[in-house]
């Protein structure tokens, strides 16, 4: 494992951050509460990232309806001070926890009882890292920035970043908080592959300029770089496309499939798999800090561990870029 600064702070960060998602669930929908991986399974898929030394495990408050939360937090009790002490525990607050008008959004109410109620299912003191899911646009993003400058400054959480966020926005919360003198955003977490591009036109200079950590979600685009999904064949039973498609429909297209079909060449000269070569793209990347990885068994890891040491020659990760420019 390799070991990377989170943004401008002092943090070391492992440079794949385990996904949380699919614990007790499917993501926040609460149509697939319930699915997902088991207990037993979580608990199976956190060993495996502990061993391979991942060192941040992300999750969320609505994730599994809080399932994922209660799962870590049981996890953590069954292996004592050392092993939290060496873990990076990220969650978020934004999405839905129940049905009433003040249990969603990043109002000061909402982000003060779910900081609590977080850390009551994980079992920790603080939360090492806490992100906003998405924007809010029912609240000034004043009081959601103020809000968590007074929870750095009474010990709940220790550092903030932001996910599924605009540059414009990431640029007008980081003058926020240097106006007020509050912590900024070290990080963005937001959904970016071969096949998820759209960071590059604005966010992705910002980062760079503003030295921002990025952490991607859905490095494998729901699973469509791992070769799994052909044009002539239908979608195996169980897979994102059958269970959450809407994010990937755009992606049923010939160009799409003469894009990986591309990709699973350049993949064989390296006698390597689709997803090890698209995770070592992304980790070639010099914005990137470190692809939240989400997988569904423990051998899912491995081409995490794959990506890792291979080191892509530039003129290469620059050919594989351009199959999906």
């Amino acid at each position: 494992m390799r070991y990377v600064r989170l943004g401008s702070s002092g943090l070391s960060v492992s440079a794949l951050f385990l996904g949380c998602g699919n614990f007790g669930g499917i993501g926040s929908a609460p149509a697939f509460f319930g699915a997902g991986e088991t207990e037993p399974q979580a608990h199976a898929l956190m060993d495996a990232a502990l061993d391979m030394g991942i060192t941040v495990f992300d999750t969320a408050n609505a994730y599994g309806g809080g399932a994922s939360e209660t799962f870590i937090g049981n996890w953590l009790r069954t292996k004592g001070p050392r092993v939290r002490s060496q873990l990076l525990i990220s969650s978020k607050v934004f999405n839905p926890v129940g049905p009433g008008p003040n249990d969603r959004g990043l109002s000061r109410a909402h982000i003060m009882s779910q900081v609590d109620a977080s850390l009551t299912r994980l079992g920790v003191e603080e939360l090492d890292l806490y992100l906003i899911h998405e924007p809010d646009q029912s609240t000034p993003l004043e009081e959601t920035l103020g809000t968590l400058n007074d929870l750095v400054h009474i010990g709940k959480i220790r550092y903030i970043g932001a996910s599924n966020m605009p540059a414009w926005l990431t640029a007008k919360s980081l003058w926020i908080s240097d106006k007020y003198g509050w912590p900024r955003f070290e990080w963005i977490q937001n959904s970016y592959s071969l096949l998820e591009r759209s960071d590059e036109r604005e966010l992705l200079p910002l980062i760079r300029d503003q030295n921002l950590g990025y952490t991607p979600f859905s490095p494998l685009a729901g699973g469509w770089l791992t070769g799994k999904y052909s044009a002539d064949q239908p979608f195996p039973p169980g897979s994102r496309m059958t269970l959450r498609p809407e994010p990937y429909e755009r992606l049923t297209t010939a160009a799409t499939y003469r894009g990986l079909s591309s990709l699973a060449e350049i993949a064989k000269t390296h006698n390597v798999d689709m997803a090890t070569l698209a995770l070592a793209w992304l980790l070639a990347q010099d914005f990137v800090t470190a692809p939240i990885v989400g997988p569904r068994k423990p051998e899912h890891l491995i081409p995490g561990a794959r990506a890792l040491a291979l080191r892509l020659d530039p003129s290469v990760s620059a050919q594989i870029g351009a199959l999906f420019a």
